[in-house]
């Protein structure tokens, strides 16, 4: 496991004006948020799911500082409840990210929210995910597409947002029964 933090202070902060395309995408975005509370889109939402949408977009563009390349945001199948997060590559191995949201940082990180009920989901999630996907060969030494499961803790705070990231969060491949993709 390997975690990695961002925000105000971080180490290895980019330079000057790296990044400013991604910064205004990302500010627009929240902008857009913004106005359609403002206009009355949103008020039937709950605010802790609004504040998990904004987690949501704020991880999403934070992956891609990283070198993530997203490829689907909530991600759902038919016959399963629930969502996956993101799911996003990075170099040659594909990653279903679960985001958590908080508006303030306790004494435990946001991560540990996710137990192992709803590990077990995800797990299926990933798994559907994947059998949704063209296979690249039917070839018996076709090389697996690598996995993992990554953790964003988003803290939304008044001093600016924080991220913080925990790759190969937990082996869900050890209950893998579809033999695709691990």
């Amino acid at each position: 496991m390997q975690a990695q933090r961002s925000g105000p202070g971080a180490p290895g902060a980019a330079g000057r004006f790296a990044g400013w395309r991604m910064a205004i995408q990302r500010a627009c975005l929240v902008d857009l948020g913004t106005l359609a509370g403002q206009f009355g889109q949103d008020r039937t939402q709950p605010a802790h799911l609004r504040l998990g949408e904004r987690g949501e977009l704020e991880a999403l563009f934070f992956l891609r500082r990283q070198g993530y390349i997203v490829t689907a945001r909530r991600w759902r199948a038919p016959e399963l409840n629930g969502d996956l997060d993101l799911v996003a590559w990075e170099g040659d191995t594909l990653c279903f990210i679960e985001v958590k949201t908080r508006s303030r940082r306790d004494q435990a990180p946001a991560a540990l929210a996710i137990g192992q009920a709803k590990r077990a989901i995800l797990s299926r999630m990933a798994r559907e995910y994947l059998r949704s996907l063209p296979r690249p060969s039917r070839l018996a030494d076709a090389e697996p597409v690598r996995t993992r499961f990554d953790f964003v803790s988003v803290y939304l705070l008044a001093g600016g947002t924080e991220c913080e990231l925990l790759r190969d969060a937990f082996d869900w491949r050890r209950d893998q029964r579809s033999g695709y993709g691990v």
